[in-house]
């Protein structure tokens, strides 16, 4: 038993080093933004593009990851994902127009996916019910490191070597997580389960998956969650920076209460799973973005923007989403158990192109004044609720 508890925390941690691939790709260079723009010549619009076109390509390219770990195997497709991200941030290091560095941030997107996509359908294959949700509540609390640690970073690098060395350290540290998955990550779908990727097939697969009431509901409900606190991560360089007149080696006043939050609601899911339903976890999570998002709204209608009073909120935020979010995307994987991997890129799609649609025009439009993003938190979160009521229901009826 204790060389199986070893065995699980080690699974978790390298499952949630890929699945933070991703997010520390955004969140490290956001510190750089001025400098990307000053030595591209490129308009702080164009720069906050190259976080459009990854997005908006990670949400494509999702759609075909777990496709392909059905077909071949899961660890074959993030092995290669891997490798072909490193290259992309070669290419991005060594950009030297704003062009250039949209196309090696979209090839970023294209692999960045695999990470979070197969990693889900690989804790679906191995566990089941409350193991699950523990063994995501632990991958999310140790995911939560990721986002706090990369602006702090991406901020150091940036001010000792510049912005370049950002996307060094990518393309390193990728292929060091290269070499650990290739010595320690499972296979975890035999052959024998494996589906085809045939057209007719395929086709069929993503109509039914994509048009199952209850999957939407679930995967709206996760990407407006998310997004009342994703708007907060697009708009960092204006809010920290702007707003509340910080350095740009200060991210961490932003990004450390939010993944403090993280690991909170995370633990306490883990805590919860086995002793109460996921629809009381999923009560308990609104109630707690819902008080954030109150709070968050009231105080930058009468105040100023000022620390610590318009960050805290959003840690609080961050933990009810965190405590919601095995509930929701447990709850939309079971619906096709045997197309895990499928579903997975259903639902990293799904997410992924709203958090492109943030990243081109909900965060522009709200990054203005901190009272803004405090309506459109809550805006983002009553869409979420109205989501999760829906899906929950129709569960309770079938």
């Amino acid at each position: 038993m204790p060389e199986q508890s070893g065995q699980r925390r080690g699974l978790a941690w390298l499952l949630a080093a890929l699945s933070a691939l991703g997010p520390f790709s955004i969140d490290a260079y956001l510190p750089s933004f001025a400098a990307i723009g000053h030595s591209l010549d490129a308009s702080p619009l164009q720069v906050q593009q190259t976080l459009s076109v990854y997005l908006f390509a990670f949400a494509a390219m999702s759609l075909w990851h777990g496709a392909l770990a059905d077909r071949y195997g899961r660890r074959r497709v993030i092995l290669a994902a891997l490798l072909l991200f490193a290259l992309a941030s070669l290419g991005c290091l060594l950009a030297t127009s704003i062009g250039q560095l949209w196309f090696w941030r979209a090839w970023q997107g294209v692999t960045a996916g695999a990470g979070i996509v197969v990693s889900r359908a690989i804790v679906r294959d191995l566990f089941d019910d409350a193991d699950a949700q523990r063994l995501m509540a632990r991958i999310t609390m140790i995911f939560a490191l990721a986002p706090a640690i990369a602006p702090l970073l991406g901020g150091w690098l940036q001010v000792n070597f510049g912005w370049r060395a950002v996307f060094a350290f990518l393309a390193l540290s990728t292929v060091a997580l290269w070499l650990a998955c290739l010595k320690w990550l499972p296979e975890s779908l035999p052959p024998e389960k494996r589906q085809p990727l045939h057209p007719t097939y395929l086709l069929g697969a993503y109509r039914k998956v994509l048009s199952t009431p209850g999957f939407l509901a679930a995967c709206a409900a996760l990407s407006l969650n998310f997004a009342g606190f994703f708007i907060y991560v697009l708009s960092a360089p204006v809010f920290v920076m702007q707003h509340l007149g910080l350095p740009e080696t200060a991210f961490l006043w932003l990004f450390a209460p939010a993944m403090l939050g993280l690991l909170a609601g995370s633990a306490l899911s883990g805590q919860l799973a086995g002793r109460r339903s996921a629809a009381y976890c999923l009560r308990l999570g609104y109630a707690l973005m819902a008080l954030a998002a109150t709070v968050n709204l009231l105080y930058h209608h009468v105040f100023p923007p000022t620390l610590p009073w318009s960050i805290l909120p959003i840690g609080l935020y961050t933990s009810g989403m965190a405590l919601a979010m095995p509930s929701l995307t447990l709850a939309a994987l079971d619906l096709f158990p045997r197309q895990r991997g499928l579903a997975a890129s259903c639902q990293t799609f799904l997410q992924s192109s709203f958090n492109g649609l943030c990243a081109a025009l909900i965060a522009p439009a709200l990054w203005s004044s901190a009272r803004h993003l405090s309506l459109g938190m809550a805006g983002l979160l009553l869409l979420g609720a109205l989501a999760s009521q829906r899906q929950w229901r129709g569960r309770a009826a079938a």
